[in-house]
């Protein structure tokens, strides 16, 4: 049996229907995982912030105080489907370094941002 033209459209039709809410579905996936740049650093601190290098769930900040008055600082991360989390406070008197790290659930999306708070 020979297939009629009306098939054929019907088919091309509903391919391109399938294709189109393929494409309207993956738009909304892909905007929740872009990772945001950094909010402004508390001033008088050098920071520089990122996730672990085998953990994508894992955040970081590294700073040093810069100023002359002794600060207190905590990563932030954003992380997506899942609560956000603070990381440990440190305290730095003038010319110290420090780190606080952070770990975002793994059910998740991961990192959305990182902060640095005073």
């Amino acid at each position: 049996m020979k297939p009629y033209k009306g098939h054929a459209v019907r088919t091309l039709a509903r391919g391109a229907a399938v294709a189109g809410l393929t494409v309207a579905l993956a738009v909304p996936a892909t905007a929740a995982v872009a990772v945001a740049r950094a909010a402004a650093i508390p001033p008088g601190l050098s920071c520089d912030t990122g996730k672990h290098a085998i953990d994508d769930y894992t955040g970081y900040a590294l700073c040093r105080n810069n100023g002359s008055a002794t600060q207190t600082f905590w990563v932030h991360l954003v992380c997506g489907w899942s609560p956000d989390v603070d990381g440990e406070h440190v305290t730095l008197r003038p010319g110290e370094s420090g780190q606080s790290t952070a770990h975002c659930a793994g059910l998740g999306t991961g990192i959305g941002e990182i902060h640095v708070r005073p």
